[in-house]
């Protein structure tokens, strides 16, 4: 076979193999009901570290599947180990509280899940929805009802809702829509979810 042919048969096998790959690494994630592939595509993918916060795991994955399923625009990941986390989650005795965003990828937010509210009956999961909501850029709505899920403590301990309502999804998504360039700067507040 004369070298030309050779040559055009191992570009070709290269270009093929070259974007299998890229196919099966840029493959996004399920998008969420009525989302179109396109927008799930343009998200902005933020990692958590929670290897400090013992004890909340399940809570923190279902925060983050909660969120994960709601939005779009922003996908929440575990960080890999040894890896930069733009979200910091770590379990302390005081009370619940966060950083407020919306986060960019390479910068970084604090959440800090109190066992205190725990203590005093509030639930683990909406805690954990709750404070990723500060890190996504939402303030708290104190007080009200358990259908919003930035109203926190103020809904009572009764309320076990970790859903964010329409409003909530619209401010992230908002927060997001145009990728990490037109993402407001974070300002570094603490926001403290006590009663």
């Amino acid at each position: 076979m004369p070298l030309g042919t050779w040559l055009k048969a191992g570009t070709s096998a290269t270009a093929l193999v070259l974007a299998m790959a890229g196919a099966a690494t840029a493959a996004p994630a399920p998008a969420p009901a009525g989302e179109s592939p396109a927008a799930q595509a343009a998200a902005v993918t933020l990692r958590y570290d929670d290897s400090r916060a013992a004890g909340w795991e399940a809570a923190i994955a279902a925060g983050v599947a909660s969120w994960n399923a709601n939005v779009s625009n922003v996908h929440l990941v575990e960080a890999a180990s040894g890896t930069v986390a733009e979200i910091v989650i770590v379990a302390t005795t005081g009370w619940p509280q966060a950083t407020l965003g919306p986060v960019r990828p390479g910068r970084q937010v604090r959440v800090e899940l109190g066992s205190q509210a725990v203590d005093q009956g509030y639930d683990k999961t909406r805690i954990a929805a709750h404070e990723l909501g500060h890190s996504l850029g939402l303030p708290d709505t104190k007080p009200g009802p358990c259908s919003q899920l930035m109203s926190g403590s103020s809904a009572g301990t009764a309320c076990t809702n970790a859903t964010p309502n329409a409003t909530e999804r619209s401010r992230v998504q908002s927060a997001y829509a145009s990728g990490v360039a037109a993402l407001a700067h974070t300002d570094g507040r603490m926001l403290i979810d006590a009663p």
